[in-house]
């Protein structure tokens, strides 16, 4: 941290006996009075303050420009929010700190931060220390293992990675493409004789002799050069050696390098993202819900994706994205030395003077960008996605679902709580592989083991037809319920010959409604599917059951979607909304698992000669690729950059393949 030569500190004890009152108004104007105080001897410089407590207790911690003009704010309530206001309340000293300069009062703030945690400040609650991969050099037979902690051993480290599982996760794939040895040195020098990581191939064998010095030192070179962002030469290498060894008819060896390709290409698959021309740069994305926030911070070094963690900030409902992001960024680089580049969803607040002071933290400049295009763009749009799905994921483990539940019996008239909800959705492309997906939502969550796949069986629809696909997909889904239902009720009514017909009645519907009736059914798009659904349901005689869709906003824009209702007018709730986050979550995943099983589907047909169904795709190209990547799973898997690079494949051929294995992209 760039600190002032002498930071000049100034206590300021304020009036009054520090009581709390007995109103928040008294206890307001007691606050207002002490800041009020402190500002007659407030320097006009740059700084940090602290609002302290009556016990001592700092409450918050923030910077300035100019310290005067900044704490003035606070002597004069008129129009803030109501958590800054109970903070004056609370307030019965200051304590400032002048810097030389704004960055350097940036800078301290954030450490104080971290340091004091003050309750009125947005906190980074997690900051645990981050994982490397080093390779050891006070060893004549170097060790590849994972790091954490202070870095005093001799070797090279290789990082930062997300997490534990992250680096496990890479170096299980890299000793499969460079055998080098994990174990500890005392380990190494007890063998007798290969262990199991040499038996399944993980590891050379140095320990009993297995591999010359020579042979080992170049796969330590390899591994180097391989994390240090030269991948694309060690992978043209193994290629060469395959081709060599497979040409001497030593089909082994040549097998070797082909799983060794095959490690590397798992390990530079990057879920269809291209980081070619990102070498070093943290990707950090912010989202909101609900009053809460998660950040994801994806690593990518050397051209590689090193994993990602997810934040989650504590602050107060009223806080903006860009409050959160600048204050999250400030703590977290505080004690970590920040990368080359930063690329960001959302501009956060003063980002010229968070550059400036990463910069100097970091003796080197440090960008921040906010991508509009490109693959950056490409790189902080997935960031933000798992920052939503992890926020997602983190809301509906702490909400209580059956207050959801009953908002959303409130929203759409039912009787009560819906025990058994079904959302719809389809999947294909241009009419092929097209396939209807239900998925089921309860009291107890998801209920994976009654969703259910519908594979498109109506040769008269019109390939795409998303309404015709929806029609045929409840009209199955119901008639089989109905038919089921009159079983069921014929069942009841035998049971029940000597009793009351009404009784009979009563029997039938109780089987009704413990079996597999929805009590909503809920489409994933607008009135033109609301509308044909409805039409399935008069046909079929289907009552008793809600129905309603739910359709993205202008521009698919989530948090603004409308829900269509039969014959009401459609209903567009608060962005904030618990129930419209608990709505989104369910059509979100009838159309995880709708794409998933068209995939798989896809997959399924086209799995036995899938290069050979490309257009373009010769044999001596098919020859090409496999030789480059050692498998077609590879190729389907590589990113754009990673299939251009591979020789003799044109920009315009690598576009072809990858579009063909990523129609969605």
């Amino acid at each position: 941290m760039a600190k002032a030569d002498k930071p000049t500190a100034h206590s300021l004890d304020l009036p009054g006996d520090g009581r709390p009152e007995a109103g928040p108004e008294t206890g307001i104007k007691h606050g207002r009075d002490a800041i009020r105080a402190a500002l007659e001897t407030m320097p006009a410089a740059p700084g940090v303050y602290r609002m302290l407590a009556e016990n001592g207790e700092v409450l918050y911690v923030g910077k300035a420009k100019v310290l005067k003009n900044r704490v003035r704010n606070y002597a004069q309530p008129a129009g803030l929010n109501t958590r800054t206001l109970r903070m004056i309340a609370e307030t019965r000293a200051m304590e400032v700190v002048t810097t030389h300069t704004e960055v350097e009062a940036l800078l301290l703030e954030s450490n104080l931060i971290k340091r004091l945690r003050p309750r009125y400040n947005i906190l980074l609650r997690d900051d645990k220390s981050f994982p490397f991969i080093i390779i050891t050099g006070d060893h004549e037979w170097p060790q590849l293992a994972k790091h954490r902690g202070a870095r005093n051993r001799k070797g090279e480290y290789f990082g930062p990675f997300a997490s534990a599982s992250s680096v496990n996760r890479t170096l299980n794939t890299l000793q499969k493409a460079f055998p080098l040895r994990s174990c500890s040195d005392s380990i190494f020098a007890a063998r007798t004789r290969p262990c199991l990581q040499y038996q399944i191939r993980r590891c050379a064998g140095p320990c009993v002799d297995r591999i010359d010095k020579d042979s080992y030192a170049e796969l330590v070179a390899e591994a180097r050069d391989f994390l240090s962002g030269r991948s694309q030469q060690v992978q043209h290498g193994l290629s060469e050696k395959m081709e060599a060894a497979s040409t001497e008819l030593a089909f082994e060896t040549a097998a070797v390098y082909r799983d060794r390709l095959r490690a590397l290409a798992h390990v530079q698959a990057h879920q269809g993202i291209n980081v070619a021309s990102v070498a070093e740069a943290d990707v950090i994305a912010i989202h909101m819900e609900g009053g809460q926030s998660c950040i994801q911070v994806f690593f990518f070094r050397a051209g590689q994706n090193w994993g990602n963690r997810a934040y989650f900030p504590s602050h107060g409902k009223e806080r903006t994205p860009v409050e959160v992001l600048s204050a999250f960024m400030g703590q977290f680089y505080d004690d970590k030395p920040p990368p080359k580049e930063i690329l960001l969803n959302e501009w956060p607040e003063n980002h010229a003077l968070i550059a400036e002071a990463l910069s100097v933290k970091a003796e080197r400049k440090v960008r921040l960008r906010h991508p509009e295009r490109g693959q950056r763009r490409e790189l902080v749009k997935h960031a933000e996605t798992n920052a939503r799905e992890a926020l997602a994921r983190r809301l509906a483990e702490s909400a209580s679902q059956r207050r959801l539940l009953d908002d959303v019996a409130e929203l759409f008239a039912l009787d009560g709580p819906p025990q058994r909800i079904e959302v719809y959705d389809n999947s294909h492309i241009m009419g092929t592989d097209a396939i209807g997906a239900m998925i089921v939502a309860g009291p107890e969550g998801f209920q994976k083991n009654a969703y259910r796949k519908f594979n498109i069986k109506d040769d008269d629809l019109t390939p795409g037809d998303d309404y015709g696909m929806m029609r045929e997909v409840l009209r199955r889904r119901f008639s089989r319920l109905m038919k089921a239902q009159a079983a069921a009720e014929n069942a009841a009514a035998e049971s029940s010959a000597e009793a009351a017909a009404d009784e009979a009645e009563d029997e039938a519907e109780n089987v009704r409604v413990a079996g597999e009736w929805p009590d909503l059914v809920l489409l994933d798009g607008g009135i033109g599917q609301l509308t044909a659904v409805r039409e399935v349901f008069a046909d079929l005689g289907v009552t008793g059951v809600a129905l309603a869709a739910i359709a993205k906003g202008p521009d698919r824009n989530a948090g603004l979607e409308r829900i269509f209702l039969p014959d009401k007018p459609e209903i567009a709730l608060p962005p904030r909304s618990a129930v419209l986050y608990f709505l989104q979550r369910l059509r979100d995943e009838s159309h995880r698992f709708a794409i998933g099983t068209h995939r798989a589907r896809r997959a399924k047909r086209i799995d036995r000669s899938a290069l050979d169904s490309i257009p373009g795709v010769g044999p001596g190209r098919k020859r090409t690729l496999l030789h480059h990547f050692g498998s077609a799973r590879a190729v389907e898997t590589a990113g754009l950059a990673d299939l251009e690079s591979a020789k003799g494949i044109s920009k315009a051929l690598a576009r072809k393949i990858y579009d063909f294995f990523h129609p969605e992209g």
